[in-house]
């Protein structure tokens, strides 16, 4: 997953993923492989992750599969897509997750609720909290609608100060930057303070005309790739999101999320099943 495009000049920034080629093939299958390799930091606590090693690894990536969802209804499971979320942050940013969303999911068919990821920056002076929204979704519009919607939603004043009680309570004390983040989220702030200190994270999929047309990364491709990711970043930087934040915007663009999510799926079962 290359940053194709990155645009920090942008408000909102602009990140455009590119997934690529290999002898005329969409890499979904490769893309897949590297999605798993993150798995275990997405779905596990900070204290489960520090303690895998050879005696337990196995065990512990089946549970972090589990986690997931156990279902054969994975059409519209939007898990992977958080997880895409995570992987950018973590590549392209340097962030570092604050807690697992996904592992406090009352069963593991519940979906998350609230913002898709807590991750925070860590600066010589500051710690910025990014609160992600991702849409895995085929159709670009409705990925803009509906993530706008759910932003202006969730930056309301009594969600917010319950997602952060919710985040304070699950803070893993293990983590290095548990007091900083608690801090952070007192509520005793004002939180016209706290939104300084945010960044909201967006990233949506959709089926892209460009990679469908081609079958190599040429120069034609990416010409043709910034532009598109360059329009439908226009598009959403002309919706309303509710209260003026910062906001950073990654767009993956895929073949088909059809192929992709199926892949995904049966990578899923397969470690479930270990």
């Amino acid at each position: 997953m290359v940053p194709r495009v990155h645009d920090l000049r942008q408000a909102p920034g602009l990140t455009g993923l590119c997934v690529g080629y290999e002898l005329g093939i969409w890499r979904y299958r490769q893309f897949a492989s590297h999605v798993f390799e993150w798995l275990p930091e997405f779905a596990l606590t900070e204290s489960e992750c520090d303690a895998i090693d050879s005696s337990n690894a196995v065990m512990l990536m089946r549970k972090a599969a589990q986690a997931v969802y156990v279902t054969d209804k994975y059409a519209k499971r939007g898990e992977f897509g958080e997880l895409f979320l995570h992987i950018a942050l973590r590549q392209v940013f340097g962030t570092l997750p604050a807690i697992s969303k996904i592992f406090y999911k009352d069963s593991s068919n519940d979906t998350v609720k609230g913002f898709d990821c807590v991750h925070v920056r860590d600066s010589t002076s500051s710690l910025q909290l990014w609160l992600g929204e991702a849409k895995f979704y085929k159709s670009i519009s409705s990925a803009i609608s509906d993530a706008c919607t759910s932003i202006r939603a969730h930056l309301k004043a009594d969600y917010l100060r319950s997602e952060f009680t919710a985040i304070v309570n699950k803070i893993d004390t293990n983590w290095p930057h548990a007091n900083r983040l608690k801090t952070m989220l007192d509520r005793d702030r004002s939180l016209d303070e706290i939104f300084d200190e945010i960044c909201i994270p967006v990233l949506l999929t959709y089926d892209s005309d460009v990679v469908q047309k081609f079958s190599e990364v040429s120069s034609e491709y990416k010409r043709e790739f910034e532009q598109e990711v360059r329009r439908y970043h226009e598009q959403f930087a002309t919706k309303d999101r509710g209260k003026p934040i910062q906001t950073h915007l990654f767009l993956l663009p895929l073949q088909t999320k059809q192929l992709l999510i199926r892949t995904l799926h049966e990578q899923l079962q397969k470690w479930r099943e270990l």
